[in-house]
């Protein structure tokens, strides 16, 4: 099997919404990673049921119209960073939009809850509806291009069905340029500045402040830190200003080549600074701020661990050896794993950093992750199940060599609603085999579900084709995981912990910053802190910008 075919990460993590224009009507903030209209509605707009299910409707096999395209690419592309080869052949947007409906409905999860569509309201100049992922909030959007015609019809080829909370069952039905998803996945690879937003406030007054850098980038370069608050870019007012296009443009979607001059806070700082830089391919750290904490009771690793991509892989391996070597070799005696800004990916780099956690007797003979399909889907065995990976899988590092492991029976995670997908599996497959997930934060997102990014006509497409359950049976989280406390109810998606908020006063890794002092805390005594004390959370993704 392709070992980058399993991916299992939130859409919206990569800064895929907007405000207003195609993402949603005027005035409508949709998504979390764009800000909104001093005019937008605080709730969002009335909820409109899709119409009805397809059902068990029989179309021809996706297969037999893939890569007939509207624009068809050279015949033996070859991808820059997966090396895949595009034949493509001349199509029409019938046939593009054949196969879409035909792919889900051989793959999707729930595919007999897909609305029943009539391909033909889907032209280069249609008014159509469009849905919400985050909330299923209908409006309408106007397609000008073919790619936007694509990208439309397949955002209606999903389930209009609720969890238990009432959020929808599916947030995470999304679609990537697939030379975009290439260089992200393969390479780290953005087009951005190298800095993480968190929208703190997306109303007037708005405030957005940095989350993390990575090192050798724009922002790194220009001291944009943890805590530096943004409040205007190219002369436009970031905290009251209503030009949200060019707000969102500059924070969440910046032109490549193209000169961006932010106005900023230093933390503490009442004095204005201004930065300029030039957007352009950065590459993300994934792994970052690796140290110990001496405490009374033994020392404890650390590591900022923020996406599951190819990089990941040596860095990972980087990060544990380097806990492994702390105190004279003696290594460290816990972890606190903090994936408060982990959206996902690969879901072999979580089976691996699960196998560097956990002891030899805990994962011994025991699998990470079982998928499982709709009915009709008839897997590969060796794609159902997911073990303990052992040994590199040649991602960023030679293939087949044996990964160096912690041995911990326990391991902290530091979480919030943009923990999602790959980073729960390691809390849900670390749990599956008996190790103790102590969780500090807010609720992760609740996505136990994932896909194989599939590719066509220059678009890789990502419908929900599984959903992942541990060793023990367990993957019925999708309303997420949520810290509980240390009493008698922890069970199913409650797990010992504590609710804490973000914290940006601090630098992550500092053993003051709210999360990891709650963590160091609750190891010591198994005592939370008032929650009152909690600094605010994150409301929106931070967003590679």
């Amino acid at each position: 099997m392709n070992k980058y075919a399993v991916v299992i990460l939130v859409g919206a993590s990569f800064g895929l919404s907007s405000c207003g224009g195609g993402g949603g009507g005027a005035g409508t903030c949709v998504g979390s990673a764009a800000v909104c209209s001093p005019t937008s509605s605080a709730s969002p707009p009335a909820t409109t049921p899709l119409p009805g299910a397809v059902g068990e409707a029989l179309f021809a096999s996706s297969t037999s119209v893939a890569g007939q395209c509207v624009a068809p690419r050279p015949s033996g592309t070859v991808d820059a960073y997966s090396g895949a080869t595009y034949n493509d052949s001349a199509g029409t947007l019938a046939t593009e939009l054949s196969w879409i409906r035909s792919f889900v409905n051989e793959t999707y999860l729930w595919y007999d809850e897909v609305p029943a569509i009539d391909l033909a309201q889907y032209q280069v100049g249609a008014s159509v509806p469009y849905f919400a992922p985050a909330t299923n909030a209908r409006s309408t959007v106007q397609l000008r291009t073919p790619i936007e015609v694509t990208d439309g019809f397949f955002n209606s080829q999903r389930t209009p069905l609720t969890t238990a909370s009432g959020k929808p069952k599916d947030q995470f039905h999304f679609t990537y340029r697939t030379s975009e998803w290439s260089a992200l996945l393969g390479a780290g690879a953005t087009v951005g500045f190298g800095f993480e937003l968190a929208l703190l406030t997306p109303k007037p007054p708005r405030k957005v402040v940095v989350a993390y850098n990575s090192p050798g980038t724009p922002a790194a370069s220009n001291v944009l830190v943890r805590g530096v608050q943004i409040i205007g870019v190219n002369g436009v007012d970031i905290v009251n200003g209503a030009d949200v296009g060019a707000i969102n443009e500059g924070l969440f979607s910046p032109v490549s080549g193209k000169s961006y001059t932010f106005q900023v806070l230093d933390p503490g700082s009442t004095t204005v600074r201004s930065v300029t830089m030039t957007a352009g391919s950065v590459t993300s750290a994934p792994v970052q701020n690796v140290k110990t904490v001496a405490t009374p009771t033994g020392s404890v690793g650390y590591m900022l661990f923020n996406d599951h991509l190819a990089t990941s892989e040596s860095q990972l391996i980087a990060a544990v050896n380097q806990l492994k070597s702390a105190n004279n070799g003696a290594g460290v005696s816990d972890l606190v794993l903090d994936i408060r800004y982990n959206g996902g990916g690969l879901l072999d780099i979580a089976s691996e950093l699960a196998y560097m956690i956990a002891s030899a007797p805990a994962t011994d003979g025991k699998v990470f992750e079982t998928l499982r399909f709709n009915r009709k889907t008839v897997a590969n065995p060796a794609r159902r199940v997911t073990p303990f990976l052992g040994v590199t899988q040649g991602f960023s590092a030679a293939e087949g060599q044996p990964l160096p492991r912690l041995s911990l029976p326990r391991v902290f995670v530091l979480t919030s609603g943009n923990t999602c997908s790959a980073s729960e599996a390691i809390m849900n497959g670390l749990r599956g085999v008996g190790v103790d997930v102590v969780q500090v934060g807010t609720t992760t997102c609740g996505k136990p579900y994932g896909f194989f990014p599939t590719e066509n006509c220059s678009t890789t497409y990502f419908t929900v084709q599984f959903q992942g359950v541990n060793n023990a049976g367990f993957g019925d989280y999708a309303d997420g995981f949520t810290p509980d406390g240390s009493g008698t109810g922890i069970t199913g998606n409650h797990l010992a912990g504590c609710v804490v908020g973000d914290d940006f006063s601090h630098a992550l890794g500092d053993p003051a910053e709210a999360q990891l002092a709650a963590a160091l805390q609750y190891r010591s005594n198994g005592t939370c802190p008032a929650l009152a004390a909690s600094k605010r959370a994150v409301s929106g993704k931070p967003t590679q910008a």
